[in-house]
């Protein structure tokens, strides 16, 4: 079976975790599909927006546990070695989109898999979904970006608490606090409802939105300064862009403006 699924339409990309037996949780195998496969994405003119979803009924419930007991009845003196391998160069891609990413949250999303929905820019769920920060839950610490997305979307005293409690956050609940954009009333549609999102994203100024994506870290992690400085660095890329001056035009002309990606 193939662990990683890409079909693109329209300048949408959606990419689906697809080891359902398992609850799509990340084997070494996945890590590196999925690694590369954004990869290719980030470059790709023709993609404009990402769907991140799973395959059956679970989004992904994180590092594949038999994979890791195995490593750890070799004797590995690095049982954790996956995290500098393979999660932080995907926490680091996914961050650093280019372009915009929604999370089709449908079922569980546990450890490491709430983790990569974390760091998409948008999380579309339905009544069956739920997070659980599962890490404590095994004597392991947060990884895959939790310790820096989390403190962002629910602040430091919730993230404590989620990460510390390692207690399941049910759909409601999660959109209440912000690890959800959007609640969808049947489960069958949490896709649909992500993917017509992306399709918005899509027709919009990818650059200007990748560069939105830029001052956002650039400000949440540095100075005022900072945050000043790169944000006058991304007017001067999205300025020169035909989507900039043809949208003035438009704008001008009282007509709706078309965006191309570039």
């Amino acid at each position: 079976m193939t662990v990683l699924l890409l079909d693109v339409a329209d300048g949408v990309a959606t990419v689906t975790l697809n080891r359902p037996e398992s609850l799509n949780s990340l084997s070494v195998e996945l890590k590196v599909a999925l690694r590369e496969t954004l990869d290719k994405l980030a470059e790709d003119p023709a993609v404009r927006a990402i769907v991140l979803t799973g395959a059956g009924r679970g989004f992904c419930v994180g590092q594949d546990l038999r994979e890791h007991t195995e490593m750890l009845a070799s004797g590995s003196t690095m049982p954790l070695s996956t995290v500098r391998q393979h999660y932080n160069p995907l926490v680091m891609r996914l961050a650093e989109m280019p372009k915009p990413v929604v999370a089709a949250v449908r079922g569980m999303a546990a450890g490491a898999g709430a983790s990569l929905a974390f760091l998409a820019d948008f999380r579309v769920g339905g009544p069956g979904t739920r997070f659980l920060m599962a890490f404590a839950n095994v004597g392991l610490a947060a990884d895959t970006g939790a310790s820096w997305t989390l403190p962002r979307l629910v602040g430091h005293a919730k993230a404590t608490e989620l990460l510390l409690l390692a207690e399941p956050i049910r759909a409601v609940e999660a959109e209440r606090i912000g690890l959800l954009n959007t609640l969808v009333e049947d489960d069958d549609a949490v896709l649909i409802a992500a993917q017509a999102l992306a399709a918005r994203l899509a027709a919009g100024p990818t650059i200007a939105y990748g560069q939105i994506k830029r001052e956002l870290i650039a400000a949440e992690s540095g100075t005022l300064e900072v945050a000043l400085e790169t944000e006058a660095d991304a007017q001067n890329v999205c300025g020169a862009t035909a989507d900039h001056s043809d949208s003035v035009q438009a704008f001008v002309a009282k007509e709706r403006p078309l965006f191309h990606g570039r």
